[in-house]
């Protein structure tokens, strides 16, 4: 397998999305990612969801002077609920009649769907720039409808109540946890022991459920440890970001909120941030999240065999001894508990660091990489002094 062309081939992305989760995947696997599916929150159905209804309602009682759409499949979404209440079309006659914003040009084309034009819409797609151009008109008395998308919207309903407007959210969607965590427990746990390489979030809530899960195992101050030292935590945008870069976790954003601009951020992210190259004896190695490029050719590399060079390769060409790599090799998770990582790590034995060189050595496929010093241990073969190109 060639890892050349694929920027996060040999890497590892945890995904927590439920809607669009395998519109991600995909993007991402193209790249050459590992996929770790670990949803961490669900939709509520809107069949029987009163508050929609009651937003609704609101929304009837008497003329809107401004309405904001952030969202094509939210708008979607309330437009189909409205119709099954038998309120549709006075939905529409509403909406008509009042100074429409959308959010983006999915939004500006659900709108059009229904016959309905915007009567402005941001460059930037952003709420920050819908608000500051709403507080630019007298919104004294006012009535605004603005749609939500999963989670609440304080930074724009606020501010337009404190300018004397009166504000309806309309909550087409909401979030709710999933009802099995097992693999976002999973993936908690990968992260804390670092074998996986990123994780991505596509909405507030969803950081929220990761949070909230790993503190539920007593893993949170570690998750958010891992997210700070390595493992990269991707975030379509900065609402989605904030409980994360609040806590000191750096992010990587997307200029867009989209879901292909985040994986071409992460794609150009992700390997400077994760990977290393080596000059070893003969060639260059590059070593990635659960894999190395030797010779052009991408070899996945086993957990505890990718301890071990990581190890030398913080050291290059110096011996590690084999009581030094005892402590690098991943351990398990405790029976009955769910601690992982650091702490959870026994001390592994000589003849397990042997076994694991072992298998590094059949992994790399080539003889001379990894070199014996009899009674002291072991050590990579290439010049201290000339270690190439390094990405950390």
């Amino acid at each position: 397998m060639n890892g050349e062309g694929e920027p996060l081939a040999g890497f590892a992305v945890g995904v927590t999305a439920a809607r669009r989760r395998e519109e991600l995947a995909v993007l991402l696997e193209r790249r050459g990612a590992r996929v770790v599916h670990a949803p961490a929150i669900r939709l509520v159905p809107l069949a029987d969801d009163v508050e929609l209804l009651a937003a609704t309602r609101a929304c009837l009682e008497r003329p809107l002077d401004h309405a904001v759409v952030t969202t094509g499949i939210g708008f979607r979404a309330w437009v189909e609920a409205a119709d099954g209440w038998g309120l549709r079309e006075a939905l529409m006659a509403r909406l008509g009649a009042a100074d429409v914003v959308a959010r983006g040009p999915k939004a500006r084309g659900a709108l059009r769907s229904e016959g309905l034009t915007e009567r402005w819409s941001p460059e930037s797609e952003s709420c920050a720039e819908v608000l500051e151009h709403l507080l630019e008109k007298d919104l004294s008395g006012a009535r605004i409808a603005v749609q939500l998308y999963g989670e609440q919207l304080e930074d724009m309903t606020g501010p337009l109540r404190a300018a004397g407007a009166e504000v309806i959210e309309v909550p087409v969607y909401r979030w709710a946890r999933v009802e099995d965590v097992t693999p976002l427990r999973r993936l908690v746990g990968q992260a804390v022991a670092g074998t996986v390489d990123a994780i991505t979030f596509t909405s507030a809530p969803a950081v929220a459920a990761t949070l909230a899960v790993a503190a539920d195992d007593g893993l949170e101050e570690l998750l958010l440890e891992a997210l700070r030292d390595g493992v990269v935590a991707a975030c379509v945008g900065p609402v989605t970001a904030r409980a994360l870069t609040g806590r000191g976790v750096p992010t990587v954003q997307p200029e867009r909120a989209r879901i292909g601009a985040l994986v071409r951020a992460l794609a150009a992210d992700l390997p400077r941030r994760r990977a290393r190259r080596l000059r070893v004896r003969g060639g260059l190695l590059e070593l990635r999240g659960h894999a190395v490029v030797l010779d052009g050719q991408l070899r996945p590399i086993a957990p505890a065999p990718m301890a071990i060079l990581r190890a030398l390769a913080r050291r290059p060409g110096h011996v590690v001894s084999r009581a030094e790599l005892c402590g690098v090799l991943p351990g398990r998770p405790l029976l009955g508990g769910s601690a992982w990582g650091r702490e959870a790590r026994p001390q592994a034995d000589e003849h397990a660091v042997e076994m694991a060189v072992a298998r590094l050595r059949r992994g790399l496929g080539r003889a001379g990489i990894v070199e014996t010093v009899v009674k002291r241990g072991y050590r990579l073969a290439c010049d201290p002094r000339s270690p190439g190109p390094s990405l950390t």
